[in-house]
């Protein structure tokens, strides 16, 4: 189950350039929650606050309830702004959804069972090509990370997207082709040997 991240925000009366510099001013975020066949709402969000949760992991797979005048909206994080200097946080996009929403999210990838790896086990390096996977979920089910066992692997196999089971109602978002996530190469030891050897 997707992790939901309560988030109080305030209403801005206005949009625009100046009212965003006056609420950053102000010590407070801009940020507008959209979508869901509803109007858009213009809120800001306490500074410390919303900083401390944008850099946990997975910011960008929670969803939050961001409550604004006493009506909760659940939404996902689609962007934020940075600035180019400081890193300090400008404006904030939300997106409205639903149980029956899907979206498309990157979900990070983490290996499992390196020790079951017959390359990996020989001096094998695992190549990682893809550190997250692009994948379509239902917005109340997104993965946190998707675990990828390399038991049976050896040396010269690739892991590809075929190989992965992934949660129930999710799909890759590339179905043209199936594609690489990982290799296991070998170490440049090996490689040296077996070149001496041929």
């Amino acid at each position: 189950m997707t992790k939901i991240i309560p988030l109080g925000a305030e209403t801005r009366e206005r949009a625009g350039k100046g009212t965003a510099r006056q609420t950053r001013r102000d010590g407070r975020i801009p940020a507008v929650i959209y979508g869901g066949k509803q109007a858009p709402v213009t809120i800001s969000l306490e500074k410390f606050e919303f900083t401390r949760v944008l850099h946990q992991p997975g910011f960008f797979t929670h969803l939050f309830d961001v409550t604004v005048d006493g009506t909760a909206h659940r939404v996902l994080p689609r962007d934020v702004q940075f600035h180019p200097v400081t890193d300090v946080p400008l404006h904030v996009d939300f997106l409205r959804v639903s149980s029956d929403t899907r979206i498309n999210v990157q979900v990070p990838v983490e290996f499992a069972d390196q020790d079951k790896s017959a390359g990996l086990k020989r001096g094998g390096v695992l190549n990682i090509v893809r550190h997250e996977l692009e994948l379509s979920c239902p917005a109340d089910n997104i993965p946190e990370h998707i675990t990828i066992s390399c038991e049976g692997f050896d040396v010269g196999d690739s892991i590809h997207i075929s190989s992965v089971k992934l949660p129930e109602g999710v799909s890759s978002t590339i179905t043209d082709r199936d594609f690489t996530i990982a290799t296991i190469v070998a170490p440049s030891g090996l490689k040296s040997e077996e070149g001496a050897a041929a």
